[in-house]
């Protein structure tokens, strides 16, 4: 295969195919039987966390499950679905902040005593050569070392040692003579960080991974499944063929396929994990249950180690998939089809070296030292689809799951949805007496006393109706009661309602669109000290995404380009860092701090402490703008300082005037010398010049005294 591909080893252990899996498999049986025996103790131990989902799922939709039973006298049937509302901010609001500067939410970085690579290394290319080739009595460097000559190296190490630690930068910097290790510390040293250049390289690699395999899209699906049931779950990396478009040179579709690591979501509801385990760490095996129809049954063909005789044989014998209780409640219409699809259970976990070895499996002689294995398991009707240990190292199970609200106790999380189900209940509730009430109140109660009206007339009441009564008899016939009104009792009882609504959930109301706030939020600065408050509950979320799902993911993803897709460029002692915590600050507040410690930072004696290319990178960020658009690097920014210089002009020569001083016969800076007030540019004693005629103009007197002169001679000059 291409070097740019990624291989799963071809030594992995796996169980072979079979022609007859009903003859053949007889003892490879216990591993079937294992993986269901696991799958339905953490189906039962489930029950009461699908209860508490099917209930949070039902006031999404707002729809009433079978335990709200109805009187004759209650007309209403109203749901609102403050959940739905409430669900969907929190889902935007934790989008937003993973997403805030359009990237994913992770960082590879160097760790501070870096391990395997050089942090820093520098050189001084103006360094004296006599320096460079010789120490202090003349003779050449020992490449070696010796004691007290202060270039002592590890122990065990030689003179490659440096040279080995370059990393990514070995080519370019290994032929340099007088490369040290460290920051320089001359005016004219080069530094380079080997470790950085690592970390940056990796990242920008499992960056383009993550975009190929959609990781933004399934990542917010498992967001909103953390709001609206408590925990959200994602898969991988796996390796997988992508097909690339592509046309030859005569027109005809020629696609290019790649192996490439990709991420997915996993629904809550098909992920069954250890029920002894509050962690995906501290779980022995982890169960994902698949619906898959013919055609992706037989694509798993396509993929190492499954066993295609036996998927024919699954397929043969017809679909056997069998739907879940809490199936009826997700799907809307028909509920007593027929799902013609497979059932497949894929098993992530522990088994006894000692069971595998019952079944007839060899284990090779360098792992029979070991008491249990990790492997990978799929099954259908009760036919072993694939057996393989987990070729992944080190062997992990390749989920994350992600709680909303972590719950100590138990694996799965405490959603939104279950933390406003009371106060959903009540609303409801008074709702439907406001509007049964408003329909009472609105209509009135006729009683009729017959004896009173003429037999036979229609009794249908409506404007303009006229009745016809007996003759003489007395009384009144017609009555009409109207009921009180106290649907604005039942209305503030909604309202309190959900007022404990925003406080059960964290998330109040003016945080997703209410209007008519009073009080402090009424003003612009107000209004921002009340979302910053709101934020304290979503900074909890936001810190379970980072530490139970994106740390995991880009740790992931790092073992397996170590592993399957090596590149010496990206070795290094590399930290993975989630970066969901940075976006919880409001990019104007954000933004506003940046520039004042970006103008504290301008003075003289502080400038030294500040790293203005991150301030300045940091603030395009905060404007939602792409820093690596609208920045330059540290070796864009020197051509772009020497621009700048030219178009400023040569210095100022010996014998030139100043910059900021007039040159010889030009009038100093700030003086217009065409300004009739004489001034000079000042601002004592300004005024308009006086006219011909006005006061103050010195030319009246001769102008009165003289005679008027020929208008064919020129006026004499004034005086």
């Amino acid at each position: 295969m291409a070097e740019d591909e990624i291989n799963i080893e071809d030594d992995a252990l796996s169980l072979e195919d079979s022609d007859d899996s009903n003859q053949s498999d007889i003892e490879v049986k216990g591993i079937s039987n294992y993986v269901m025996s696991k799958f339905k103790k953490a189906e039962d131990y489930r029950y009461e966390d699908e209860t508490r989902w099917v209930r949070a799922y039902r006031n999404y939709r707002g729809i009433y499950g079978p335990d709200v039973q109805f009187t004759e006298a209650e007309k209403s049937r109203v749901f609102i679905k403050v959940t739905k509302t409430k669900t969907l901010a929190a889902y935007g609001q934790i989008a937003d902040v993973l997403f805030a500067g359009n990237k994913f939410p992770i960082s590879i970085e160097p760790t501070e005593l870096p391990e395997g690579v050089a942090k820093d290394v520098n050189f001084d290319p103006k360094e004296p050569p006599e320096l460079r080739e010789k120490d202090n009595d003349g003779a050449m460097d020992n490449p070696y070392g010796y004691m007290g000559d202060g270039k002592e190296l590890p122990k065990g190490a030689t003179a490659q040692t440096l040279q080995d630690r370059l990393g990514p930068l070995s080519k370019k910097l290994g032929d340099i003579e007088n490369l040290k290790e460290g920051t320089g510390q001359t005016p004219t040293s080069i530094t380079y960080s080997p470790a950085l250049i690592a970390a940056k390289s990796m990242e920008k690699q499992i960056m383009d991974q993550l975009q190929e395999s959609n990781a933004n899209k399934h990542l917010r699906s498992t967001a909103f499944e953390m709001a609206l049931f408590g925990t959200g779950v994602m898969k991988g990396p796996f390796a997988v063929d992508k097909e690339y478009p592509n046309w030859d040179e005569e027109g005809e579709y020629s696609p290019i396929f790649k192996t490439v690591p990709q991420v997915s979501h996993v629904s809550v509801w098909n992920f069954y994990p250890d029920p002894d385990s509050t962690n995906i760490d501290q779980a022995q095996y982890v169960i994902e249950r698949h619906k898959m129809s013919r055609s992706e049954l037989r694509a798993l063909k396509r993929r190492p180690y499954f066993r295609d005789n036996v998927i024919d044989e699954v397929i043969a014998e017809g679909e056997n998939y069998v739907k879940k209780y809490w199936e009826d409640d997700l799907i809307d219409y028909n509920q007593d089809s027929y799902i013609d699809r497979f059932e497949v259970l894929e098993f992530w976990g522990m088994l006894d070296v000692e069971l595998l070895e019952k079944q007839g499996i060899k284990i090779p002689k360098e792992l029979k030292d070991y008491d249990e294995l990790q492997a990978n398991v799929w099954c259908s009707n009760n036919r072993l689809l694939r057996v393989v240990l987990n070729p992944f190292k080190p062997a992990k199970i390749p989920y994350m799951a992600a709680p909303y609200e972590l719950n100590p106790y138990s694996f799965f999380g405490v959603g939104l949805a279950e933390n406003m189900d009371d106060t959903q209940t009540l609303m409801n509730g008074f709702m439907r007496m406001s509007v049964d009430n408003a329909v009472l109140s609105g209509n009135l109660l006729i009683e009729v006393d017959e004896t009173n009206l003429v037999p036979g007339q229609d009794l249908s009441v409506y404007p303009g109706k006229v009745f016809r009564r007996q003759g003489g008899a007395p009384g009144q016939a017609i009555f009409g009661t109207k009921f009180p009104n106290v649907s604005q009792e039942n209305l503030q009882l909604f309202d309190k309602a959900r007022q404990l609504a925003d406080e059960s959930t964290g998330l109040p109301s003016f945080s997703h669109g209410q209007t008519g706030i009073s009080g402090v939020g009424r003003t612009a600065s107000g209004i921002s000290m009340l979302m910053n408050a709101a934020s304290g509950s979503i900074k909890t979320v936001i810190k379970n995404v980072d530490d139970y799902l994106l740390k995991p993911l880009g740790e992931g993803m790092f073992r397996f380009n170590m592993q399957f897709n090596f590149n010496p460029e990206i070795r290094g002692d590399l930290e993975v860092h989630a970066r969901g915590t940075e976006s919880l600050m409001a990019n104007e507040v954000r933004s506003q701090r940046l520039m004042q410690f970006l103008q504290t930072a301008s003075n003289p004696a502080l400038a030294p402490f500040a790293k203005f290319n991150y301030i300045i990178r940091e603030i395009a960020k905060a404007m939602d703008l792409d820093p690596t658009k609208v920045t330059n690097n540290m070796d864009e920014a020197i051509v772009q300082a020497e621009l700048l210089k030219q178009f400023q002009g040569p210095p100022a020569q010996q014998g030139q005037p100043q910059q900021g001083q007039p040159q010889q016969g030009q009038p100093p800076a700030g003086v217009n010398p065409m300004d009739p007030t004489g001034a000079g540019g000042g601002n004592i004693g300004t005024g308009q010049v006086p006219q011909p005629n006005e006061q103050g103009f010195s030319g009246n007197g001769q102008a009165n005294t003289e005679q008027p002169q020929d208008d064919s001679q020129p006026p004499a000059p004034p005086q």
